[in-house]
């Protein structure tokens, strides 16, 4: 089951404080990137971020699970809700990810 457009917006909106938000869709979800920085999935209407270490203390809840079958552990986010969370959680997510790698030229 793919997400919904609408859910999908709702997302790249509540986290925009933490930076200039992109959406792309990836086999059949999407990748939410800030700043070039891929750091989460929406799948199946749910939000997973990236785990790092630097951000499990300022999690509400703790709940790791797999944004499709297959996949590693993400943070699965539930309160989407709080827009100023998510900017702080996305943008101390981002802080400690690596930069994104230069893309070859044909």
């Amino acid at each position: 089951m793919a997400s919904n457009t609408d859910f999908v917006q709702y997302i790249a909106d509540q986290c925009s404080g933490a930076g200039e938000i992109i959406v792309k869709k990836m086999f059949g979800d999407y990748g939410i990137y800030c700043d070039g920085k891929i750091f989460g999935l929406i799948c199946d209407d749910c939000f997973y971020l990236k785990p790092t270490e630097a951000v499990r203390p300022l999690l509400r809840v703790i709940d790791m699970r797999p944004p499709y079958d297959g996949a590693k552990d993400y943070f699965y986010i539930a309160d989407v809700d709080d827009c100023d969370y998510l900017s702080h959680i996305v943008r101390e997510t981002c802080k400690v990810l690596p930069e994104p790698k230069p893309k070859k030229k044909k």
